[in-house]
């Protein structure tokens, strides 16, 4: 019976010990400083490394910007061209129209209405019917 006594003694220590070693691990936490856990890297370098990753941020954020004021610069420089382009134009049609409502009719005039309105031949009109036609060609199995 000595034995089971002292074998349960020695449980109930180990037991009150354990309890006491989580109380002083328990009053220990006051002397840690907030915020700070075993094996990380001291606030200043993270402070440091935080503020770098943000310089490098703003950099490519800065030269995203650059690109996009220069694609957006890219696009008004052709626009504009565009419009001069079809300012041109218009003030030659318009120049063209009073041309024509004075009964002046120039070869200007006559090249631009070749041009813009050509009559097809009676050979090009059968060769376009030929291509939309709905006939079956031999080649096709139905």
């Amino acid at each position: 019976m000595k034995i089971c006594e002292s074998f349960a003694d020695m449980l109930m220590l180990k037991h009150t010990q354990t309890l006491l070693d989580k109380e002083k691990m328990s009053g220990d936490k006051g002397a840690r400083r907030a915020g700070r856990r075993p094996g990380r890297r001291p606030a200043k370098i993270d402070v440091r490394s935080k503020l770098e990753r943000s310089r490098q941020s703003a950099r490519e954020c800065r030269a995203r910007k650059k690109l996009r004021y220069q694609y957006l610069e890219d696009l008004v420089t052709n626009r504009e061209k565009a419009v001069f382009m079809l300012r041109q134009e218009l003030e030659t049609y318009r120049r063209l129209c009073e041309e024509a409502d004075n009964g002046l009719v120039t070869e200007e005039m006559k090249e631009r209405l070749k041009l813009n309105f050509e009559i097809p031949s009676p050979s090009q009109d059968a060769d376009v019917e030929d291509q939309f036609s709905c006939k079956s060609s031999p080649d096709v199995d139905e």
